[in-house]
């Protein structure tokens, strides 16, 4: 659903009592998270019962599951889930009434009101890098507010209201959210191509990025990754603004550099250099190149924000992961199984690579789910290519989302595209087969990783399950 972002977007606290249409989501759960911890009464309803509703009613938030025209009664503001149609009844019945009716994004820029805002955005790696930011800063005096698009694992939550003047959150640009906020300082993790079924072409979605350098405060700074090429040309445009810009990365003469790194299973460890200057050494417990590069933002970002290199050192240290982000599910029979929302081919090939490494000398099966019809017509052959890592791969059937059925395109198109032989790579379409596929491959010493943005992060449980199920068996 698309709903207009108000000329105004008023502070938090004078919003009277909200209701979220949508609050089970990742960004809506949050929002309001955040708004019952600064004391605004909350409500919310969703399509179906979740662990995340449970969560938010032991705050005190009232939770409804489907949606009724009566649940928005006494609401001041109604907040709108863009997942949600345009013919929902509560929607219907706010419009009725003339209440306050706000996007997403209009919400999350009202509880960065009076705070220093720092948006972390990008095509890849936004989640994992407000996870870091916000550990990092959780280890300094900080004590900041955040707002992520997964759970922090030491924490189990994916939202809190602090103390301190600092506001960490993740800024959606898929839908050109983040030219909603006005934050002092911003993080571009890289801009690749991506969400052509809102932006059409990757010019306009990179146009994106380049607008968003305008809502960032005078006064502000941006951090880019400039490894990646597109982050570079975003990087350029903020010296032309003459916003401060911190660029990070692997490459010689960047402003914060990664150097002297090593990798030795589940463990990263890297030297942080700053012109001749050797800041310090950073250990990181999450594998993989593309981790350390989202450290080194988060790094920057609080160097900026004017916290201490060994305290921010000492947060990361200490960051054990988000929710589907290269997460550890278990082990049975000698295989372990992670969880991952790879669901771009550059995420994809990036997580396998990490993978390859915390495998070892075992094999490495993947279970893929691609995730939406229009990522996949469009990037079938490149999902494919970059499954092709993996020595066992599984490929499930399109998770639609929010997007209607296209009998066009399926998962065999990804399958087809595997560049391995024969009999290492298979086409699941049924849902219930998918875990006794993947248990039926992996053997003693295997890694498993489940990876998408959809329901395949019920696949890892299922398959531990019938793994333990064959140690017994084999007794």
């Amino acid at each position: 659903m698309t709903v207009d972002v108000p000329a105004r977007i008023a502070p938090a606290d004078e919003l009277g009592q909200v209701h979220f249409v949508g609050i089970g989501g990742a960004a809506l759960s949050g929002i309001a998270r955040v708004m019952t911890m600064r004391g605004i009464r909350v409500s919310g309803s969703d399509q179906s019962d979740s662990s995340m509703l449970q969560s938010l009613r032991t705050l005190g938030i009232r939770c409804w599951v489907g949606h009724d025209p009566a649940h928005v009664e006494g609401a001041d503001t109604v907040v709108v889930s863009t997942a949600v149609r345009d013919d929902n009844p509560e929607v219907l019945r706010a419009r009725e009434l003339g209440l306050r009716l706000w996007p997403r994004s209009a919400a999350v820029q009202s509880v960065l009101s009076g705070h220093r805002a720092v948006v972390v955005t990008g095509t890849h790696g936004k989640t994992t890098t407000t996870s870091m930011l916000t550990t990092a800063l959780l280890a300094t005096d900080a004590d900041p507010s955040y707002a992520i698009g997964s759970t922090l694992t030491a924490s189990g939550l994916n939202a809190a209201a602090g103390s301190g003047d600092v506001f960490v959150v993740e800024g959606d640009e898929s839908d050109g959210a983040i030219l909603t906020y006005s934050p002092a300082g911003a993080v571009i993790t890289n801009v690749d191509v991506d969400h052509l079924d809102h932006f059409g072409t990757a010019a306009a979605y990179a146009e994106v990025f380049y607008s968003f350098l305008g809502r960032i405060q005078p006064a502000g700074f941006v951090v880019c990754c400039v490894d990646d090429a597109g982050a570079a040309l975003v990087a350029d445009r903020a010296l032309q603004r003459g916003l401060v810009t911190i660029r990070v990365g692997f490459a010689d003469g960047t402003d914060l550099q990664a150097v002297r790194c090593t990798y030795a299973g589940e463990t990263s460890q890297f030297d942080v250099r700053r012109g001749d200057e050797t800041l310090g050494r950073v250990t990181l417990r999450v594998p993989g190149q593309h981790y350390i590069i989202d450290a080194l933002a988060a790094l920057a970002a609080g160097l900026e924000l004017g916290y201490a290199f060994d305290e921010l050192a000492r947060g990361l240290a200490a960051f054990r992961g988000s929710g589907r982000r290269m997460e550890f599910k278990g082990e049975a029979a000698g295989v372990r199984v992670f969880d991952s929302y790879a669901h771009h081919p550059v995420e994809i090939a990036a997580d396998l690579a990490a993978a390859r490494v915390v495998a070892g000398a075992g094999r490495l099966v993947a279970c893929f789910q691609p995730h939406l019809f229009s990522r996949t017509k469009a990037f079938a052959v490149q999902m494919g290519a970059a499954l092709g890592a993996a020595d066992e791969v599984v490929v499930m059937d399109v998770y639609g989302s929010r997007e209607d059925p296209d009998p066009s395109v399926n998962g065999v198109k990804v399958a087809d595209a595997v560049p391995l032989a024969a009999g290492h790579v298979a086409f699941v379409g049924d849902w219930s087969q998918t875990s006794a596929e993947v248990a039926g491959r992996a053997h003693t010493g295997d890694l498993v990783i489940t990876l998408g943005a959809g329901d395949v992060t019920e696949i890892g449980p299922a398959v531990i399950a019938l793994l333990e199920q064959r140690t017994r068996c084999s007794w």
